[in-house]
């Protein structure tokens, strides 16, 4: 059996280990040390958000049986893309891919805040009322869908090895859990991991209500990207502990937190209704 077979074979064992994994040890910190208090019930957002994570994971087998994996060798196979043009060693290879993958998705982020019917599919990640490890991977399925379209893109274009494929969906699965969670690290390490990671403090600044503040902090991996665009913000105004989680429109539980509620978001409000072209920021 070849690396990429045995990759393929075992890629869901290899990302639901992972994920579960991680998913632990953020729950239990969450609740040893929790950064803020909830304002909802646990157990009602983590049935329905983690509800539409698994939602979400059936439709994408469902549409994509080799998922992101699949596609990779099908490039590899065809010679496709930038890296398989050239004989680069494997470890520069991984690297690039995760990298301009990670650059990929932050342009991504933006460009569900900027396009109105693509903000209109995000907001279902914002609108949670509260911000915790659950917070992470809930998202609606038609935005779901396009993230892997852009993925797969991104790979053929790419040529990316399989297994920076599956290190790089790891990554990102693992920093979405952690920058997510409801927890804090003291204020020295903070500071230092920021110039290479999301941090939860960093990261929960891109959850708040209020427009500016939302449209900051747009990375999930590396912080490089916000630094060099110009869409880095250090704390709330309010304060990590003193500022609102979710959207001003947008506090019916019901509409937020219920995951039927989730699913019809989409479509309620007006088209114009998006943050990032807000023009009534404060300064």
């Amino acid at each position: 059996m070849t690396l990429n077979e045995y990759i393929l074979a075992n890629e869901v064992l290899i990302r639901l280990s992972f994920f579960l994994g991680v998913f632990a040890i953020m729950s239990i910190w969450e609740v040893l040390a929790p950064r803020r208090v909830l304002s909802l019930s646990k157990t009602l957002r983590w049935v329905n958000n983690l509800g539409l994570v698994f939602l979400n994971t059936l439709l994408l087998r469902g549409l994509f049986p080799a998922a992101a994996v699949g596609v990779a060798i099908f490039a590899e196979h065809h010679g496709w893309g930038l890296l398989n043009y050239y004989d680069i060693p494997l470890l520069f290879a991984v690297l690039i891919t995760i990298i301009s993958m990670d650059f990929i998705i932050y342009l991504q982020h933006i460009m569900v805040h900027a396009v109105p019917l693509l903000w209109r599919l995000h907001r279902v990640h914002h609108a949670d009322l509260d911000y915790d490890v659950t917070t992470g991977a809930r998202f609606h399925p038609l935005e779901i869908i396009l993230s892997m379209l852009i993925k797969c893109a991104t790979i053929i274009v790419l040529g990316a090895p399989v297994v920076a494929v599956v290190i790089f969906e790891v990554i990102l699965n693992a920093l979405a859990m952690f920058n997510h969670a409801n927890v804090g690290l003291p204020k020295l390490l903070d500071a230092f991991l920021r110039w290479f990671i999301v941090t939860p403090d960093m990261h929960r600044v891109h959850h708040s209500v209020e427009e500016d503040e939302t449209n900051s902090n747009f990375g999930f991996n590396l912080t490089c990207w916000d630094r060099l665009f110009g869409t880095y913000r250090e704390q709330p105004r309010g304060g990590q502990l003193g500022f609102t989680i979710g959207i001003h429109r947008y506090r019916d539980v019901k509409q937020t937190n219920w995951i039927s509620g989730m699913m019809l978001l989409p479509f309620k409000g007006k088209v114009s209704e998006y943050a990032i072209n807000t023009r009534h920021w404060k300064k």
